[in-house]
């Protein structure tokens, strides 16, 4: 059992409840929160390291999964004081790639994180890419030590992408 709250009481959809308590479990605090609309994923701001729902504003559920994976990969350092995901295109790739092994972790479509609103109009492409055992974001998570490609798990008996060793950076 967790230490951390329940997500149960926090939010009312069971799927936004089964991702929160899925953030919590791994280190990541996620909360309750009101927010004025000017998030840049709606619902959704990330503020000194944790994560902030407005759950009435949320337009889709796997965003969640896309804002944790931006906590997951970053400096573990700086992971407390973030207020803002940068626009790193390396950590940005990262956070895609932990989203997916997060849907999938999860047993829940990865649609739900690569909907036809994300990604400037790619999520389709990405989403074809992963499917297929592409690497977007991948390699990041294996220097990370989060994950292993398929040559590196044959060599380490491990389970490849994407498959997670570790949730955090």
């Amino acid at each position: 059992m967790s230490d951390r709250p329940s997500a149960s009481s926090d939010f009312a959809d069971p799927l936004v409840r089964r991702l929160a308590t899925f953030i919590r479990e791994i280190g990541l605090p996620i909360e309750a929160a009101v927010l004025d609309g000017s998030e840049l994923l709606a619902g959704i701001t990330v503020k000194d390291g944790r994560i902030l729902l407005d759950e009435a504003r949320l337009a889709h559920p796997g965003d969640l999964l896309h804002e944790a994976g931006h906590l997951a990969v970053c400096d573990p350092a700086l992971r407390s004081s973030l207020s803002a995901v940068g626009e790193d295109g390396g950590e940005e790739m990262a956070a895609m790639a932990w989203s997916y092994a997060a849907a999938v972790h999860l047993g829940v479509d990865p649609r739900l994180v690569f909907h036809d609103d994300g990604y400037r109009g790619g999520a389709a492409l990405y989403l074809e890419t992963y499917e297929r055992g592409g690497s977007i974001g991948q390699p990041l998570l294996q220097w990370f030590g989060m994950t292993l490609t398929p040559e590196s798990a044959a060599v380490d008996a491990g389970k490849p992408f994407p498959h997670m060793r570790r949730w955090l950076r």
